[in-house]
């Protein structure tokens, strides 16, 4: 499995910050879906709650709600995630990836619906000063 970039939305501070998962942080991932909630702790953010709301794989795929696994499909979209349509009622044949995050998953989008201690913008500021 290989690293997972994480996005955070915030909606306080009207901010998005980018945070990079090992190997072990990425397993505690694996098995989730879109739509589902999970603690702070398992991303080492204790106190926060965080909100899946998307992502892509490794070849940029998106993820889509109504896809259900983990791997590849191509459906037959009218809108919405994946589909780049250019006349209304246009339905196109694409490639998206399942709603439940994985092995072959690079980006997860998430947003923040329970805040912690410390802000985002510290935690993620020291991330960078590591590196």
């Amino acid at each position: 499995m290989a690293n997972i970039k994480l996005n955070i939305g915030d909606p306080k501070s009207k901010r998005t910050f980018q945070i990079e998962l090992d190997e072990q942080g990425s397993a505690k991932l694996q098995g989730k879906k879109i739509g589902e909630t999970f603690k702070g702790e398992l991303v080492d953010r204790p106190g926060y709650e965080f909100h899946i709301t998307g992502g892509s794989d490794t070849s940029g795929f998106p993820m889509r709600n109504d896809v259900e696994g983990q791997g590849r499909r191509k459906v037959l979209i009218t809108r919405g995630i994946g589909n780049r349509a250019t006349r209304k009622g246009m339905r196109l044949r694409c490639t998206v990836t399942g709603n439940t995050v994985g092995a072959s998953m690079v980006q997860v989008n998430v947003k923040v619906t329970k805040h912690g201690p410390k802000p985002l913008k510290e935690e993620a500021k020291k991330e960078e000063k590591a590196e």
